[in-house]
């Protein structure tokens, strides 16, 4: 039985419910998908099939979006946020993983949430959509990687000030990273011997000790350790030499010791293909790398790449994960 991506509504305020069927309306059959939401908020005119079942996306992608319903309170004015939809929005981000972990859907692709609105409306207590998934997954260990066809890049410690960084990036942390990275590359993306590129923290990776001492105290234990086991690792870098077209070639993806570090590459190579991965998690998750545009919510200007290259890129790894 072929199976489709489940997308999660998201914030039906923002671009969500735009960017779904735009997307349908360039995939057509092609990567079949379906959206767990309500049936009236995509925008009108758009072709719409109301399905009861996962087992029927695929056979109407052809004719319009497939649409799960799930029930939301409350109207929709694009733009402002409905307190009333957060507990709708939470539903089905759950829902959207049992579908996927019960073998109903391939993978789950997840539409930009606003927390905010979510904590308001619903008391939501995670930070976003990655520690969510990681509880319902049962507090899995995860890791943040953006991916393109130019470069994967894994920040290893993400949503701190930057100050906080030095302290946060421990040796358990940095081999967590490393080896759910490592994993994922084998059992998502098909990569038999994985090499990884590891960053410095410091400019020109310490120098020695000059410019600082985690590359020397921290980094370059961790490696060596791995080493020995059979990872391919490279480094620690100097992050300013790891992002040109030759370094790139040299690896299979990037670790960052922080979040611009691995964030701002990615975004100044491919902005707006880059697709956010949640690695370590037993069911494939992949997000567009962008938020829910409320500014430009409704007014049919909305760029459905981002939500494209996820939807594309969960049925790779969906597909490589069941082989």
């Amino acid at each position: 039985m072929s199976l489709a991506v489940a997308l999660s509504c998201g914030e039906p305020a923002g671009v969500g419910p735009e960017i779904a069927a735009k997307a349908w309306g360039l995939l057509g059959g092609d990567f079949p998908f379906f959206l767990i939401g309500d049936p009236g908020h995509p925008p009108q005119g758009m072709p719409v099939v109301e399905i009861s079942d996962p087992s029927e996306a695929c056979a109407v992608a052809e004719r319009g979006l497939p649409v799960l319903r799930h029930h939301f309170d409350g109207a929709l004015t694009p733009g402002t946020p409905n307190p009333a939809h957060a507990k709708g929005v939470i539903e089905v981000i759950a829902r959207g993983v049992h579908l996927v972990q019960s073998g109903q859907a391939l993978a789950l692709c997840t539409a930009p949430i606003h927390k905010q609105a979510l904590q308001d409306g619903a008391g939501f207590a995670y930070p976003g959509h990655t520690e969510y998934l990681a509880a319902l997954a049962g507090d899995a260990k995860v890791v943040m990687m953006l991916a393109s066809d130019v470069l994967r890049v894994v920040p290893t410690t993400i949503h701190i000030p930057l100050s906080e960084v030095p302290g946060a990036l421990t040796p358990a942390l940095l081999e967590e990273t490393i080896r759910i990275t490592h994993a994922a590359l084998i059992s998502d993306f098909g990569v038999a011997r994985p090499r990884l590129a590891i960053a410095g923290l410091n400019p020109h990776a310490g120098e020695g000790g000059k410019m600082g001492r985690e590359e020397i105290t921290v980094i370059t234990p961790v490696l060596e350790r791995l080493r020995a086991q059979g990872f391919d690792l490279r480094g620690p870098m100097s992050a300013d030499t790891m992002f040109h077209a030759a370094a790139r070639a040299g690896y299979d993806a990037a670790i960052a010791m922080y979040h611009d570090q691995a964030l701002i590459p990615i975004k100044t190579l491919d902005f707006d293909r880059g697709v956010n991965v949640t690695l370590g998690l037993p069911f494939v998750r992949t997000s567009p790398d962008h938020g829910t545009a409320l500014d430009i919510a409704g007014q049919g200007i909305a760029n459905p790449t981002s939500l494209i290259e996820a939807l594309k890129m969960a049925h790779s790894m969906g597909a490589a994960r069941r082989r």
